[in-house]
């Protein structure tokens, strides 16, 4: 059986600026954070996405190459390397404006992996968002499948059709992770929890929800259970989401409960093991949010905190 990841998705260049000045250029998008998150972990992740053969293209590959990730041969094809401009305003509150690019071949040259994992705009924009699909059907007889819709409204005309279009892809899932932002958005007449009790009943053998510094709840057929968050000195909260659910992805791994030949064992998860699972999401979020950008932990950083807060 594989021990690789594959993670598929979108990467950008988040452009911040004030006042129509520039203040930095930093690698960005979810997906992205992931596979390095996962890779800082120790793991072998392949990442197929969509660059540019442009000068923000190569700083995303180096990036990449320097964090111990695979980038998939043909994801260096787009017209030009994609974009998300933030203009902060005086408070800090940022807009954002989107220039993406977003398909992958049909015939990537991929490891069969253990995992993939996808999200955000990745499963959003078209026509990138049906070929995700089609490697969702392809990879799952194999692979278990993680999700997280991370979701950029500007990508649809009505919570209505992102709800439609998120729900698509959790029916094809074993994993969900989502925050309670976007769930609300998705669904404001429904709880993040009875959303995510819904979600469960359309495939997934578990649904996590993020509530930021509220913790974390988790859904599974043996039931369901809430945590605290960790403490932490914030200093931002870029990344923390993707950090959860590298960490919750890296912790089933552990616990030997991916791929699809174990896919009944994930289902019959015990609420023992899902709790055990979801501190060491939650641990891996509180080390990212106490640092500046997506700053994922690596394995080490992670199990000296883990044998501080967890296993103390």
């Amino acid at each position: 059986m594989s021990d690789t990841a594959l993670v598929v998705g979108e990467s950008l260049i988040d452009i911040v600026a004030h006042q129509g000045q520039t203040l930095g250029e930093h690698v960005g998008g979810s997906p992205l954070n992931v596979a390095v998150g996962l890779a800082l972990l120790g793991r072998r992740v392949d990442f197929l996405t969509c660059i540019g053969d442009d000068r923000r293209g190569q700083r995303i590959a180096d990036y990449l190459h320097d964090s111990g990730v695979h980038l998939v041969p043909g994801s260096i094809a787009a017209s030009h390397t994609s974009t998300a401009s933030a203009q902060l305003d005086e408070t800090g509150a940022a807009t954002y404006t989107f220039d993406i690019a977003w398909q992958i071949p049909k015939d990537a040259n991929v490891t069969e992996p253990q995992i993939l994992h996808t999200g955000s705009i990745a499963t959003a924009l078209m026509p990138g968002a049906a070929a995700v699909d089609a490697l969702i059907d392809a990879h799952k007889p194999k692979a278990t499948i993680t999700f997280d819709p991370n979701i950029r409204s500007v990508f649809f005309d009505s919570a209505q059709q992102a709800r439609q279009r998120v729900e698509h892809v959790v029916a094809r899932s074993d994993v969900v992770k989502a925050s309670d932002e976007d769930m609300r958005w998705l669904d404001p007449h429904s709880s993040p929890e009875q959303l995510a009790k819904r979600w469960l009943t359309l495939g997934p053998a578990l649904v996590a929800v993020t509530f930021g510094a509220h913790g974390s709840y988790a859904i599974c057929a043996a039931g369901d259970l809430r945590i605290p968050a960790y403490p932490a000195e914030v200093v931002d909260t870029v990344g923390a989401g993707d950090s959860f659910m590298t960490g919750l992805i890296d912790a089933l791994w552990d616990v030997g409960l991916l791929g699809a030949e174990r896919r009944s064992r994930l289902k019959d998860i015990s609420t023992d093991t899902l709790r055990h699972v979801l501190q060491i999401a939650a641990l891996s979020s509180a080390l990212t949010v106490g640092r500046p950008g997506a700053a994922l932990p690596d394995r080490a950083t992670r199990d000296r905190a883990a044998e501080r807060l967890i296993f103390d």
